[in-house]
């Protein structure tokens, strides 16, 4: 039997406050909301009552003597919690933001924040909300201990271990059809299931492994865009396959022959590629890295920036660099619900890209309301759990057919 979801239960509201007056003042607020509310201002009480009675909201205070806010959401990040978190403070206003972009950036699910003091309208305009969409249970990654081998992922990429899942991108036009898919690559190790792309990536591109890698990637990738090709009709013919490519790809000259004879052998044209490349690839070598990228371009590849505005060289990278896209960093877009700040850089950039005849897509859409956001600010396409979360490659056609049947 399929376990009841959050929704369906009475929520809960826990609240970590150094000040037990302002807990129960809370807890008094919440109730005429139907809520249930406990309040601890000890942070060792505050976990084990978040193990044993799991709430779907948390209210968290950031300057506590014993522990503090950003303490807690680092160690709310390693128990993979999920529950909805509200971040309230007297501190300014920046810096109650930039807690919560902290905690979006550690894949929680924020809800809000709220400076003190605050209103019980205050806090019933976020409890008010529906609660948080129930995650799918997150693999625990490959522990320290078990370390991972020059020779473990050599035999991963010889024997097919490391395999690709699709993540949907879809413009933000009225409708949202779909544009494309980002190839995103997966590490199943038999004995110890799925390995965070972090840890063999950088593994890859220290022991000179990312060149076998990156072309296990692309063919898979190339194939799965032929798929798409036959399977889609008309409409396929405009989309792309997005590649991320690491900055040891952007060694060799003749790359681009290379795309263009694998494309050929799929029956796919370049500009069916989009390979995507974070600012410290493209600065590794600003000279062969210029050569490479304008001969892709003159090819017919896109070519899009990742990450954008989280390293320092953005700016000069879109100055000296042909892309063709802009892909924001999903820290800005998870941040847009509740942050002033985020939402004035993703105007900027919006306008700074189309200025440069640069298409721009937002990675990380959660909720409805960064979707409306987007659209606001004239943002071209968009991706994120929202959306659809990475599936495996069969898995396409049901989900395309499922998404035309509510259209």
């Amino acid at each position: 039997m399929t376990p009841p979801q959050k929704s369906e239960t009475i929520p809960r509201l826990l609240v970590l406050d150094d000040d037990p007056d302002i807990g129960q003042t809370v807890c008094s607020m919440v109730s005429s909301l139907g809520y249930q509310c406990q309040v601890t201002t000890l942070p060792d009480t505050f976990f084990e009552i978040l193990d044993t009675w799991q709430p779907t909201h948390i209210l968290l205070d950031l300057v506590m003597p014993a522990m503090d806010g950003v303490e807690v959401i680092r160690h709310l990040a390693e128990r993979h919690c999920d529950a909805g978190l509200i971040i309230s403070s007297g501190l300014g206003s920046r810096v109650i933001d930039a807690a919560g972009r902290a905690a979006s950036q550690h894949r929680l699910h924020m809800t809000g924040v709220l400076p003190k003091p605050f209103s019980i309208r205050d806090l019933r305009a976020l409890l008010g909300q529906q609660p948080p969409p129930s995650r799918q249970p997150r693999q625990a990654p490959v522990s320290p201990e078990q370390d991972i081998t020059p020779a473990m992922l050599a035999d991963a990429i010889d024997n097919d271990q490391i395999r690709l899942m699709y993540q949907p991108k879809v413009s933000c036009a009225e409708g949202n059809p779909v544009v494309g898919f980002e190839a995103l690559a997966r590490w199943r190790h038999p004995q110890w299931g799925p390995i965070a792309p972090d840890r063999f990536i950088r593994l890859a591109e220290r022991e000179g492994l990312i060149e076998p890698l990156t072309r296990k990637v692309v063919v898979q990738a190339c194939a799965a865009m032929a798929a798409l090709l036959r399977s889609g009709g008309a409409k396929a013919e405009h989309w792309t396959m997005a590649v991320n490519l690491s900055a040891s790809c952007l060694t060799r000259f003749d790359m681009a022959d290379k795309l263009v004879v694998l494309c050929r052998r799929y029956g796919l044209e370049p500009r069916h590629l989009t390979l995507e490349l974070t600012e410290t690839a493209a600065m590794e070598d600003g000279v062969l890295a210029l050569d490479l990228l304008t001969r892709l371009r003159m090819k017919g590849f896109q070519l899009a920036i990742d990450d954008f505005g989280v390293g320092y060289s953005s700016m000069v990278q879109l100055a000296k660099l042909p892309f063709s896209e802009l892909k924001l960093d999903k820290a800005f877009v998870i941040a847009a619900d509740h942050s002033r700040e985020a939402r004035t850089i993703i105007k900027s950039a919006v306008d700074l890209g189309h200025q440069l005849d640069l298409k721009v897509i937002a990675e990380g859409v959660e909720t409805d309301a960064a979707l409306a956001f987007l659209r606001e600010t004239g943002c071209d396409f968009m991706q994120g759990y929202y959306i659809a979360r990475p599936m495996e490659g069969e898995d396409i056609g049901g989900w395309l057919e499922d998404r035309e049947g509510r259209c």
